[in-house]
């Protein structure tokens, strides 16, 4: 995804600082506890009370496999992006069943099909607790003991709040180490999908229109939440606007983004820009070619890896945008002018002058993060082994060693607060193929020999004396951890009778393993290092700009908000929102082939539907990778549209916010309803949706 402009960087927020053009924006992906009231108020004269704001949050759902949604019925239906529920389709999938090519509609709840290992996500109660995590980290500390200590009373923290409260407990950074809450969710695990169209309609445009706008995707998906073996009774859900949004319309956004680097410092950008980002698109170039190979050997192979492959150029186009925003000079040259200015405010005031070594410090870091990274990406990250199998194995391995250690000594994934989500993935009965654990496994084990060089210790000892190919071909063969029943038994286990299974792939896991935990600890002590002068910053920052500010994105729940208009764009005006009879002419002009075809059911329902019905629209709102699935909702707190992209003019919200060109990207509600009435005969559906 290149960027075809620079003028994405705005000319307003040049001029000003990143806090202070926020109060004339439309910026902020704001905390709960922190709403933008006054700039609501001043600008559009709306002010959310705490009700509004509650009902929207309880709401709001988080897909722990990546992703936002919403409540929608009081019978816990959920309704997100296609591509956000596509994990689950790929697995319900098999060689008769491509839900993905298909659709799927359950019309009755025992047709709805359950889903493997997801897990879903509804905030409930946030609680400050900075002064606790701060306090256990003493000032005369090394970074590795100061780690150590956070990690503690954090794991302490959730364990005594799960106990207490029986919600999912996550302690959540936020301002890069400046404030700490306490996020107490409700799970849900029992979740079960209902209806999803074709993938061909839900990114209708495929590749090509991807990032762009105008738009014509119907990207969406239905699930129902259950409890006690009944679909949930929700009091919180939001009503669903039979007519959508009016242009310039005032809505909001609440969902889940992902990560933004809006406070990074100068030093942290320019190494992400010139070390980060090629490594990255080297990586997904790599995996792209490999999975376009693998599908395109027959129809089978190309179900399986859809979703990788869909997930992998997705990637891999976003990072070619974000880096294109790190390449514009216009944007750097202000990210360099809002630091001077805070180093300047800072160096003025004596009270805030020892924040000025928080800088060289955090440039200091950075240096030894560069030289780990690749080893760390490679072996912690496991890029150099990407098999489904190997992080189950390792998971087994590491379980044994780390669940006989105080909970807040473990590894954070294995402490006490997230044993229940680790098991659901663990013990997942999901479908997993031979055939593709071993293309991925072979082009992973030459990426790390080839970052690495042949002739490398470690490469040789894992490839043990075998190509690739081959070495890859005995791992998947002789693991046992394919059996979840063997799976169990081995999370039981002490190291010692693990280690008498004799399992290749957990062998590979224990080989690898001392140097993986090794550059992780220096990985963990950078991070506390890098912590600790951001909270400097971030403490300053907030001070400098009068509290009006918000933490960058940590994939939490957020509000957003901004207008319903289109913008201009080479001379055009590029309308606000689209038409399904713009998306009929879109595919009579390229004769219905793919990816502008359409599935033979739209085709078959061209006469039925009424095709003045908008199905995408655009906004202002602040938005990021994890917002997809977000709500977009209006001042009465109905549903209105769900985001499913940006424009590629967004690509660089990840560093600075403009609102020139960059566009939020919805599915309109009326296209909704008209689509499961008039294309799926999902009547039943569409009732509960507006009952």
């Amino acid at each position: 995804m290149n960027l075809k402009t620079t003028r994405c960087a705005a000319a307003l927020v040049l001029a000003l600082g990143a806090s202070e053009a926020a109060l004339y924006s439309d910026e902020g992906m704001w905390l709960y506890t922190d709403p933008p009231r006054r700039q609501l108020k001043e600008k559009y004269g709306f002010e959310p009370s705490d009700a509004w704001l509650e009902h929207v949050r309880k709401s709001s759902v988080r897909f722990n496999s990546g992703g936002s949604g919403s409540f929608v019925s009081e019978d816990g239906l959920i309704i997100s992006n296609h591509h956000v529920g596509a994990d689950d389709l790929q697995k319900f999938g098999d060689e008769k069943h491509n839900y993905m090519r298909d659709g799927f509609y359950a019309r009755t709840l025992e047709e709805e099909k359950k889903c493997y290992d997801l897990e879903l996500n509804v905030l409930m109660e946030i609680e400050d607790v900075t002064d606790k995590v701060n306090a256990a980290v003493k000032p005369d500390m090394t970074a590795e003991a100061a780690f150590a200590a956070r990690r503690a009373v954090m794991a302490t923290i959730e364990k005594e709040s799960l106990e207490k409260t029986g919600y999912r407990s996550d302690v959540v950074t936020l301002f890069q180490g400046g404030r700490y809450h306490l996020y107490r969710f409700k799970r849900y695990t029992d979740v079960r999908l209902v209806f999803a169209p074709e993938q061909q309609i839900a990114f209708f445009g495929g590749d090509p229109d991807n990032f762009e706008y105008p738009r014509y995707d119907l990207d969406i998906c239905f699930f129902r939440a259950y409890e006690n073996g009944k679909p949930a009774k929700i009091k919180d859900y939001l009503k669903f606007s039979k007519t959508g949004p009016t242009e310039n319309e005032l809505v909001f956004v609440s969902g889940h983004p992902g990560h933004t680097a809006r406070s990074l410092t100068v030093d942290e950008l320019k190494s992400q820009r010139d070390k980060q980002f090629p490594y990255a698109l080297q990586r997904l170039h790599g995996l792209e070619v490999m999975l376009t190979a693998f599908s395109a050997r027959d129809e089978e192979n190309a179900r399986q890896a859809r979703e990788s492959l869909f997930g992998v150029q997705n990637s891999r186009k976003a990072r070619e945008g974000m880096w294109g925003g790190l390449l514009d000079p216009k944007i750097m040259a202000q990210k360099e002018s809002d630091e001077n200015k805070l180093k300047q405010w800072v160096a003025d005031k004596p009270e805030w002058k020892e924040t000025l070594t928080a800088w060289p410090t955090i440039a200091a870091s950075i240096k030894i993060v560069e030289e780990n990274t690749l080893t760390n990406s490679l072996l912690e990250g496991a890029q150099g082994f990407s098999s489904t199998y190997f992080h189950i194995a390792r998971t087994l391995l590491r379980a044994a060693d780390e669940k006989s250690k105080p909970s807040g000594d473990r590894l954070r994934e294995f402490r006490d607060s997230n044993r229940e989500s680790l098991e659901l993935g663990l013990f997942s009965e999901e479908p997993i193929y031979d055939n593709f654990e071993l293309a991925k496994l072979t082009e992973s084990l030459t990426w790390f020999a080839g970052k690495l060089g042949a002739d490398n210790e470690l490469v040789q000892k894992v490839l043990a004396g075998k190509s690739p190919a081959e070495r890859a071909s005995q791992l998947v063969r002789e693991t046992k951890v394919k059996d979840v029943a063997t799976r169990k038994k081995l999370y039981k286990s002490t190291p010692g009778e693990i280690q008498a299974m004799n399992d290749p792939m957990i062998e590979l896991a224990r080989l690898i393993d001392p140097e993986a935990r090794r550059v992780r600890k220096i990985m963990e002590a950078q991070g506390e290092i890098k912590q600790q002068a951001y909270a400097k910053i971030a403490r300053a920052r907030f001070a400098f700009s009068e509290g009006t500010t918000y933490p960058d994105a940590t994939f939490t729940l957020r509000l957003s908000y901004g207008t319903v208009k289109g913008y201009e764009e080479n001379g055009k005006q590029i309308p606000f929102q689209t038409t399904f009879k713009g998306m009929y002419q879109r595919s009579d002009a390229h004769h219905n082939q793919e990816p502008f075809d359409l599935p033979q059911r739209w085709l078959d329902a061209k006469s039925k539907v009424d095709l003045d019905t908008p199905i995408n629209f655009v906004s202002t709102a602040d938005i990021i990778g994890g917002n997809s699935g977000s709500p977009t909702v209006n001042r009465n707190g109905e549903f209105v549209g769900i985001i499913f992209d940006g424009n590629i003019q967004s690509l660089v919200l990840d560093f600075v916010y403009t609102d020139t060109q960059a566009r939020a990207l919805s599915v309109h509600s009326r296209a909704i309803l008209e689509s499961l009435r008039k294309v799926y005969g999902a009547d039943m559906l569409a009732d509960e949706l507006t009952k």
